[in-house]
């Protein structure tokens, strides 16, 4: 069997998980650390891609990591215009996207990096992002919000929800494009989505819109309460925006977005601590059981991902709420490293071909 190495490019807020892969095989991960202070040296996200870049490459080389002998980048996908899921190659059309992307969104610098490592090696090096956070497969129907200004939009945890989506089917033997799934993204921003035959057919805008609140998003508010807060001239649009993502839901409530700490303070008997975070496991099964409807009734699992999903005692609160409509499945983590490395290797192996961004 060929051997392909295949470099995977991860940037977080404050860090850069960046892996090195042996075809599915994982040979190097690093998590690089970001001071704060160094980054707020730059205006925009975007400028920061160069100074990752170069550290990414010195701490390759510390670990006697080549990156001149690898086969593919593949980096994770930013705020691009709303495209179907997929594997793209970074070309011109997208660079260009993600210096002007809709939003601010550390994910915009996966492509950007892949990019320019891949064409310091050769121009024959191409790198890829696979499904970003602005895949929209959304039935019209569910674009309707009530009002024709404010159409919903879908932003969700797309890398992870069709990873599991398709990693569960394949347990099943069946195909992703064969099954329905509802699949709950947990981490620090929540998406559900309604996976129908391949397609993520509805999902809550889980970048900062509704949908359960989360560890730091409020997801959907009261709607009339929220403008009269934006017109109470208490708060500045930033400070609003910064309720909404940043500091909602566990956040406001109790101070911290680590759910680890949340049931900590259960643990010693802090009821409101375990009002909040069981109204989290509340509205995540509400979200899962409206889904249920969007599919009809025809849901072969529901499978619940994402960093938060290692927490037991939320699983099972949101378990006792939906185990009627279908089989409930855990895939704890994220695995956006894994998935990456897998799309490119079936790029390499020829069994994905890559779609062109236009």
């Amino acid at each position: 069997m060929k051997k392909f190495k295949i470099l995977v490019i991860n940037p977080g807020s404050t860090s850069t998980k960046v892996g090195v892969f042996h075809n599915l095989n994982q040979i190097c991960l690093r998590n690089i650390p970001h001071p704060v202070e160094e980054l707020e040296k730059f205006p925009r996200i975007a400028d920061q891609y160069k100074y990752r870049k170069n550290i990414i490459l010195n701490e390759l080389e510390k670990s006697n990591i080549k990156v001149d002998n690898i086969n593919l980048a593949m980096g994770r996908g930013g705020l691009l215009k709303p495209i179907p899921g997929g594997v793209y190659k970074v070309n011109r059309n997208m660079i260009r996207d993600t210096l002007t992307p809709m939003a601010e969104h550390e994910s915009n610098l996966g492509g950007l990096i892949a990019y320019a490592i891949a064409k310091d090696i050769g121009p024959h090096l191409n790198a890829y992002i696979v499904d970003p956070t602005c895949v929209d497969e959304m039935e019209d129907i569910a674009r309707l919000s009530g009002l024709p200004e404010l159409p919903r939009k879908s932003f969700l945890h797309a890398l992870n929800q069709k990873a599991v989506a398709r990693k569960f089917a394949i347990q099943i033997g069946k195909n992703y494009e064969d099954i329905n799934v509802i699949v709950a993204h947990m981490g620090g921003g929540i998406s559900v989505g309604a996976h129908d035959h391949g397609r993520v057919i509805d999902v809550n805008n889980g970048l900062n819109g509704d949908g359960p609140f989360s560890p730091e998003r409020s997801g959907g508010v009261p709607v009339g309460q929220l403008v009269q807060m934006c017109f109470s001239g208490k708060y500045t649009f930033e400070e609003i925006m910064k309720k909404i993502k940043g500091k909602g839901g566990l956040m406001a409530y109790l101070g911290t977005n680590n759910a680890c700490e949340v049931e900590e303070k259960i643990a010693t008997g802090d009821m409101e601590a375990k009002l909040v975070y069981d109204a989290m496991a509340y509205q995540v099964a509400k979200e899962i059981g409206a889904l249920s409807t969007v599919l009809k009734g025809k849901v072969d699992a529901i499978l619940v991902t994402g960093g938060v999903a290692q927490s037991k005692y939320l699983v099972e609160k949101i378990r006792e709420n939906i185990a009627f409509i279908a089989p409930v499945h855990v895939f704890p983590g994220e695995g956006e490293m894994e998935a990456l490395a897998y799309n490119g290797y079936l790029v390499l192996k020829g069994e994905i071909v890559p779609k062109e961004y236009v």
